[in-house]
């Protein structure tokens, strides 16, 4: 853990139970902070407290991997776009960054850079740095020059149509200026908004009795998102550019050469932006950004650092939701004071009791905070944590936005130690701390032994099911979710199928109950309708089976290519762990013995079988596809690396492999078409021989996909 960042539980010392205790925890606050933020333009907790959380959660899933879930924040960017506007479906998807919050994190992404391309210690790694804007992120897409469409990042995958709104930025030119720029140029950067100009927009908003915008970033969001776009006129939107996506043959090899590109067409980019050539620069340039921070005149949350050698960012690649050849440095949070008015237990889809501090809302870095975390009984026990006492919170570095400590000189006399619930608080089942046969140690969490009669868990398996990863359904949200659920109309993810034909015979029709009215009736039956034919990798995380994630799902849809085929092999793996399907279950590149157990596990048991066959009835998944776009040699094979590489690194091997539509094991099966083996291969070599399976040394891999 990186010196001045501590943790009241720090990684290295948590259970296997009470990591993945934690991690259910962080899924569903992360999962809020991000609807709150990319869908209602209004975040309740700042950019370091949410930092925090996302850094404390990348820390638990490093220490233990088989213990990633299928909701987790690691595997997901951004928020589904909004329902208001026409969705844009981004050719290349706009991924979020990693983070780092000290000196000790930048020198472990150059030294990862090294490592994972074979430099020399004494290499030069040129960086470009550049202020990160708080804004909101958008894509603009020209087309011989000229602009035609403009789109927000959404999920990443797919974003918001606002190219009625971009155009009345004066900022974002028409037409490109001078060449170079080909016959499609996918521009991306922030929308922001000045500290003067918000300043004037607020001030004309209160002239006008209207509410006020909480802070720049809010301003900027909210008037982008205008469905008039006479409004976002009248708003002084300004963008900078500093990224792209789609395009053909770039006018630079470098970050830095495209950057110059991107400023001889007329787009505006940050006249901060430079390179570095080491970590001590790198420091420098980020000390200079922090302390002249608060002149800029528009807000900034730290420092962009990417290498600058495009063929390296190739090489590098991609890791989950982030390219492994940039970061954001972020800037040190702050602390705040505030007394904690009562302690809220929610209950979870795996029916896990977590307490939740419920604040006298306090003010910090411009966002209101209500709620923090309290983890579990045992930390509110240890910091000796009351109702009524004045506490400190902390939100910097990998430590989760929690409760600090307890200003105990504050603490009114009539304040007691609080007493965790023994009882679940929805259905009043029993709730117990389990004790792992595994280890003989109790669980840190306490759970409701109610799991087929407790409302809360039904509720957050169905808000699981609709959630913007799984089915996406636009209309049907949490609040929806649980409001059909407490009336009847919907119990399990089948119901969701059946509504319409059901409430077509109902006495009560769904378009005469509160909130809800003949059009956006018919607006959700539609969206219903057009989730009946979804990817697979969608499909299989909506199950919410125990282990697998966004990432997880995708690896399991790409190597099965059905459902069907998905299901038998599940069946068959369920013979035992020496059974075949179970090793190819293993060879999957990404899947361990904790996930594969956790899919056995889901897959024998009959009750679910009744839900997925229920299910399949109302909806079908697709086929899966293979890289998009991708055309090679090596598509749509499994490939196997083995033995010592020494043209590249594992992997860089496997990026490559993958960028060309292949698909990689870790392990030799009859399923594996390909073997490519260094010196030193043992017994994945034997195995292949022993198959039939075509072997190759790394120059024939090079050659057969063209790079030789």
């Amino acid at each position: 853990m990186a010196g001045g960042r501590k943790s009241s539980s720090a990684v290295e010392d948590l259970t296997l139970e009470q990591a993945a205790a934690e991690l259910e925890r962080l899924a569903h606050e992360i999962g809020e902070h991000d609807r709150r933020y990319y869908q209602e333009d209004a975040p309740s907790v700042s950019d370091a407290e949410y930092d925090a959380l996302r850094q404390r959660n990348t820390a638990i899933e490093t220490a233990f991997p088989d213990l990633v879930r299928p909701d987790s924040p690691s595997l997901r960017v951004g928020a589904s776009p909004s329902e208001k506007f026409a969705k844009v479906r981004h050719r290349v998807p706009m991924l979020s960054l990693d983070n780092a919050f000290d000196e000790e994190d930048v020198a472990a992404f150059v030294d990862r850079i090294r490592r994972f391309l074979k430099l020399d210690d004494d290499a030069a790694v040129v960086l470009t740095a550049e202020p990160k804007i708080d804004g909101l992120s958008a894509s603009l897409r020209y087309e011989k020059g000229v602009f035609v469409q403009g789109a927000t990042r959404g999920d990443g995958e797919e974003g918001e149509d606002v190219t009625a709104n971009i155009r009345t930025i004066d900022d974002v030119p028409v037409r490109l200026k001078g060449k170079g720029y080909g016959d499609v140029f996918e521009v991306r950067g922030e929308v922001y908004m000045s500290h003067a100009d918000f300043e004037g927009l607020n001030a004309r908003q209160e002239a006008d009795g209207k509410p006020l915008f909480a802070n720049p970033r809010n301003a900027a969001a909210g008037s982008l998102r205008q469905l008039d776009p006479n409004i976002t006129r009248s708003r002084p939107l300004k963008f900078f550019a500093y990224a792209w996506g789609e395009t053909g043959p770039l006018p630079a090899d470098t970050q830095w050469g495209v950057y110059e590109a991107l400023r001889e067409w007329g787009l505006p980019t940050n006249p901060l932006m430079r390179t570095v050539k080491s970590v001590a620069e790198v420091m420098d340039f980020y000390r200079e950004i922090e302390e002249g921070r608060a002149s800029l005149g528009y807000d900034i949350d730290g420092v962009v650092y990417k290498v600058d050698r495009l063929d390296w960012q190739t090489r590098l690649g991609f890791v989950s939701r982030s390219p492994r050849w940039a970061i954001a440095h972020k800037f040190p949070a702050e602390k705040a004071m505030t007394v904690l008015e009562d302690i809220e237990i929610q209950v979870g889809r795996t029916g896990a009791l977590t307490p939740v501090a419920k604040l006298t809302p306090v003010t910090v870095g411009g966002v209101v905070v209500r709620n923090a975390t309290l983890h579990n009984e045992d930390e509110i026990a240890r910091k000796d944590v009351r109702i009524g006492d004045t506490v400190i919170l902390q939100r910097a570095g990998d430590v989760i936005p929690q409760i600090l400590g307890v200003v105990f000189e504050k603490r009114p006399k009539d304040a007691v130690p609080y007493r965790f619930p023994d009882k679940c608080p929805v259905c009043g089942s029993h709730a117990v701390r389990e004790i792992n046969p595994r280890t003989g140690k109790e669980d840190a969490v306490r759970r409701c032994t109610g799991s087929l009669i407790c409302p809360a868990q039904a509720v957050e398996k169905l808000i699981h099911f609709v959630s913007r990863n799984a089915f996406d359904i636009e209309g049907l949200g949490a609040r929806q979710v649980t409001a059909f659920y407490e009336d009847g109309l919907i119990a399990t993810p089948a119901d969701i199928f059946t509504l319409e034909a059901r409430d077509k015979e109902a006495l009560k029709k769904l378009k005469d109950r509160e909130g809800w009215g003949a059009t956006s009736v018919r607006n959700l039956f539609a969206a219903i309708d057009d989730r009946r034919n979804i990817d697979l990798h969608r499909f299989i995380f909506a199950l919410g089976i125990r282990h697998v994630g966004e990432t997880n799902a995708k690896l399991l849809a790409r190597h099965y290519g059905t459902f069907d085929a998905f299901r038998s092999a599940m069946r068959a793996a369920g013979e035992g762990p020496e059974s075949e399907a179970f090793q190819d279950l293993l060879s999957i590149d990404g899947i361990g013995e904790t996930v594969a157990e956790a899919l056995v596990e889901f897959f024998g048991e009959p009750r679910n079988e009744k839900v997925i066959d229920a299910l399949l009835e109302g909806a079908t998944p697709k086929q899966a596809e293979l890289v998009r776009g991708v055309d090679s040699p090596v598509s749509g094979q499994t490939v196997v690396f083995t033995g010592s590489l020494e043209k590249f690194t594992r992997d860089e091997a496997k990026a490559m492999a993958e960028r060309l539509g292949a698909k990689v094991a870790s392990s030799v099966s009859s399923k594996t078409d390909l073997v490519v083996a260094g010196p030193g291969a043992g017994s994945k070599l034997k195995k292949a021989t022993e198959l039939g399976i075509e072997v190759i040394d790394e120059d024939a891999w090079l050659e057969r996909i063209g790079a030789g």
